[in-house]
C-alpha cells in the first residue's frame, strides 16, 4: 500500500502563487516518474506536469508552461510544483501520482489531492 501524500496549495488571489509539495514513505521516487494533475468540478483530470525517473527530464501541459515549474528533491524524496501566475479558472483538486513513465496519464500511485483556490 503505497501512500502520496500532497501538501501545500491553498488560497490565493489571482496573479499570485502557490506551491505544492509531493512526498512518500514507500517509494523512492529517484525511481518513478512523478506527475502532477487537477481536477476541477464538472471538468476531465489534467495532467499539467510530469518529471521522469532517470534523466529528470520536464515536461508541461501548454495552459501552465512558463508559469509552472517542477522539480525533485532526491535527498528529501519530494516531488514540488511552484505554480506562478495563477488565474482563477485553475481552481482545481491537485493531486501528485507516480508511474513508470510520464508518456501515460493512468499512474499507479495517487495522493488524496490538495485544493487549489484561486479567487478574483
Amino acid at each position: 500500500q503505497v501512500q502520496l501524500v500532497e501538501s501545500g496549495g491553498g488560497s490565493v488571489q489571482s496573479g499570485g502563487s502557490l506551491r505544492l509539495s509531493c512526498a512518500s514513505a514507500q517509494i523512492t521516487f529517484d525511481y518513478y516518474a512523478v506527475g502532477w494533475f487537477r481536477q476541477a468540478p464538472g471538468k476531465e483530470r489534467e495532467k499539467i506536469s510530469c518529471i521522469s525517473s532517470n534523466d529528470d527530464g520536464t515536461n508541461y501541459a501548454d495552459s501552465v508552461k512558463g508559469r509552472f515549474s517542477i522539480s525533485k528533491d532526491n535527498t528529501k524524496n519530494t516531488v514540488s510544483l511552484q505554480m506562478n501566475s495563477l488565474e482563477p479558472g485553475e481552481t482545481a483538486v491537485y493531486y501528485c501520482g507516480a508511474g513508470p513513465r510520464c508518456d501515460e496519464d493512468e499512474f499507479e500511485y495517487w495522493g488524496h489531492g490538495k485544493q487549489v483556490t484561486v479567487s478574483s
